[in-house]
């Protein structure tokens, strides 16, 4: 009894003074840290584990180093042997961590071309938890191999570990094909933190993605929770994969009485008039003329997905008052030819409260209304007006509308024959 009295005392001091040099070189970090932030990072995450680690070397150290013998020594070091091999795991970990750490502050993603900052973040999740994962098994295999039982074991469980193996693959089919594609997805840049996909008609952000499952933000503050697997096996919109600029559409049904070059001029000075609009296309079309009515299609440019959302919404609300004030002959209308009187004929009109309002019409067709003077006519007189022509098309005109132009237009014949 009193060789165990000693020991145990003889380990205590040991573990006390191995508890003051570690805090004591834990301050010397710390202080080097407030130079050098990785010096920071490794006296915040590893003080811990290595004064876990500390303390359990010294008693092991003070065990082999006394000559105490008895019943107790042999289950008391292999204690202590576990708690080594589990300080070490934690003190590996850590230091990983730290260095996956040191690797994120490089790239930051709080800037405008954030995309290899995205990818990046994205790789290192997915390694951090595939690293936390593989120093947790082999932890917990180097403990199960000090057990003669356990060492004993894995020479039959050799013998069979092919069949084992074909039937943990069968039953974990789901499970691995959920890691492979996170991994997949991490290497492939298919998919990265931060990106603004639509998945299952939803529109979010994606927030976390890890081996199994990828958790989509959507733009209301809920939670889409998809396997990993869904965006390998099935369709999905990324609009952030090369860039985060985006071009939207604004579609609108009017009569075929509505000014298009006075809208197209409105439209330009609805987009130069907001911070919404990042400047390159401002595109006015009619794209659709069929059952009594004519579709206008407003086209414009934002630098991201939730401000074109704005921006849609504010150019369309501008265009709507701008048509009701301005040119309320060009509001959507039912026509009904009325015979008997010569040179009259009655348009219903279907104003916005449901109610019909008759007009009298020149036998000539023409309302004979003097249209009111929106912005577009007061910029016209003006002779301020940017060029409308170029506001009309899509693929040309500018220089965003040509580079467009060339993504879709494939192969050119000189290039064919070179």
């Amino acid at each position: 009894m009193p060789d165990v009295v000693k020991t145990l005392a003889i380990a205590a001091v040991s573990a006390f003074i191995a508890l003051v040099v570690v805090q004591i070189v834990h301050v010397v970090v710390r202080r080097i840290g407030r130079r050098a932030p990785l010096f920071d990072l490794l006296a915040t995450r590893l003080h811990r584990p290595v004064q876990c680690l500390a303390v359990v070397v010294a008693v092991q150290g003070t065990l082999h180093a006394t000559t105490a013998t008895g019943d107790w020594r042999g289950p008391l070091l292999h204690g202590v042997t576990i708690s080594v091999i589990a300080a070490s795991a934690w003190v590996v970990g850590a230091l990983l961590l730290v260095l996956e750490d040191a690797a994120l502050s490089r790239f930051r993603t709080d800037v405008e071309n954030n995309k290899t900052a995205r990818r990046v973040h994205t790789q290192i999740m997915v390694v951090r938890r595939v690293t936390v994962a593989v120093v947790v098994v082999v932890a917990i295999g180097a403990v199960l191999v000090t057990f003669p039982a356990a060492r004993a074991a894995g020479a039959s469980l050799l013998a069979s570990a092919g069949i084992v193996g074909v039937v943990a693959a069968l039953a974990a089919q789901s499970v691995l094909s959920n890691c492979f594609a996170g991994i997949q997805l991490a290497f492939s840049d298919e998919l990265r933190l931060d990106d603004v996909v639509v998945v299952e008609n939803e529109w979010g952000r994606v927030e976390d993605i890890t081996l199994s499952y990828v958790v989509l933000h959507l733009w209301d503050d809920r939670r889409l929770t998809l396997p990993t697997s869904y965006f390998t096996t099935k369709p999905f919109q990324n609009w952030t994969r090369n860039e985060s600029a985006l071009l939207g559409a604004v579609e609108i049904d009017v009569d075929w009485a509505v000014p298009t070059e006075e809208m197209r001029r409105e439209l330009r000075h609805i987009c130069e008039g907001t911070d919404l609009w990042d400047g390159r296309a401002c595109v006015f079309q009619v794209t659709d003329a069929i059952g009594g009515l004519v579709r206008v299609r407003a086209l414009v440019t934002a630098k991201d997905a939730p401000t074109l959302f704005d921006l849609r919404c504010h150019v369309r609300e501008r265009l709507v008052q701008w048509l009701r004030e301005s040119y309320p002959q060009a509001l959507p209308r039912s026509r009904a030819d009325v015979t008997g009187i010569p040179g009259l004929r009655i348009d219903k009109v279907e104003g916005l409260n449901g109610r019909s309002i008759p007009e009298q019409v020149d036998g000539d067709g023409r309302d004979g209304r003097v249209p009111g003077a929106g912005v577009a006519g007061r910029a016209s007189a003006s002779g301020d007006v940017p060029d409308a022509g170029r506001d009309a098309r899509v693929f040309s005109g500018s220089a965003d509308g040509r580079e467009r132009s060339a993504a879709f237009a494939g192969p050119s014949e000189e290039a064919d024959r070179t």
